[in-house]
């Protein structure tokens, strides 16, 4: 078996794309979306009627809810699991908008008859999102926390009930590169392969039931240093590379017994754990900051 092959056999593989070819070509269980990816989607092919149906809305937030929709809508036609769907990051830091919009792209999802059971609502894990998350949950709408850069924002989320949340591997790796001076890590020693498995770990052996899906990988090495996590969302062109690897994969992450219990994180504790942590403000504030912008720029491509 070629690596791919293999690590799907100890791990749930996540196409990190829109793109229908590539999601049959690699065959995987889920697929995940944000606005980025969506802004990609929109102009291939394949989606072409639909933006040109988009643009004939008079309503351009209406017409990026009913794009969004319809590209997940297609994505869950071709992979049996779940479609991760993000709410706008303008509401990262509002509860009640965020737990509004969700509610109301599940809603249009069940109008083109595609369940609940088969969306997950990605949220950025701000506090809010958490608390949104809290909500969305109670009431049977799994939620992808996304946007993790360390430990009190993976706790947050996993105390909170969210079924699965999202480190950002890639992202970590680039800060401290830049803030370091360094042009490559030895994979064991990359930062933000140590995020995941610290997390991993943590929730392991601390009974939390959330997933964890190491997500933004900027090297196929990356993604076999975490192989055997909960899944990880790979983008199309290292599933190619793994698809293209015919070395053998060794399994790195292993379920443990849980043996440990914590108290709830308090919202100082969290906003403390990120004031501490300047990689984790500055990244999860980029993050939001850069969804928004390829938000705008799908705005202006409908507008146009």
């Amino acid at each position: 078996m070629n690596a791919l092959e293999q690590l799907k056999q100890m791990t749930v593989v996540v196409a990190d794309t829109g793109d229908l070819d590539a999601i049959r070509q690699y065959q995987p269980q889920d697929c995940t979306t944000n606005p980025s990816l969506i802004l990609k989607a929109a102009t291939l092919s394949g989606y072409a009627k639909l933006l040109d149906e988009a643009r004939g809305m008079d309503d351009v937030d209406a017409a990026i809810d009913f794009l969004t929709v319809a590209i997940g809508t297609e994505l869950t036609r071709i992979v049996p699991g779940y479609v991760s769907t993000e709410v706008d990051a303008r509401l990262s830091f509002d509860a009640d908008a965020m737990i509004t919009k969700a509610r109301h792209l599940i809603d249009l999802y069940a109008q083109r008859g595609v369940g609940k059971d088969r969306i997950l609502i990605k949220l950025a894990t701000t506090w809010e999102g958490v608390q949104a998350a809290r909500v969305l949950e109670a009431e049977g709408i799994r939620c992808n926390l996304t946007l993790v850069f360390n430990l009190a924002q993976a706790v947050a989320a996993a105390q909170a009930g969210a079924y699965l949340l999202s480190p950002f591997v890639g992202r970590i790796t680039d800060w401290y590169k830049k803030a370091e001076g360094k042009d490559s890590y030895p994979v064991d020693e990359d930062p933000g392969v140590k995020s995941v498995r610290e997390i991993y770990h943590h929730f392991k052996t601390h009974g939390y039931d959330t997933i964890v899906m190491g997500a933004s990988f900027r090297s196929a090495a990356q993604v076999k240093a975490l192989a055997g996590c909960d899944r990880l969302t790979v983008s199309p062109q290292l599933l190619g590379e793994l698809a293209a690897d015919e070395g053998h994969l060794e399994r790195v992450l292993k379920p443990e017994a849980a043996t440990q219990t914590e108290p709830a994180l308090t919202e100082a504790d969290f906003h403390w754990a990120l004031a501490s942590d300047p990689m984790a403000t500055e990244k999860l504030a980029e993050g939001i900051r850069g969804f928004h912008a390829d938000t705008e720029k799908l705005r202006a491509l409908l507008r146009g």
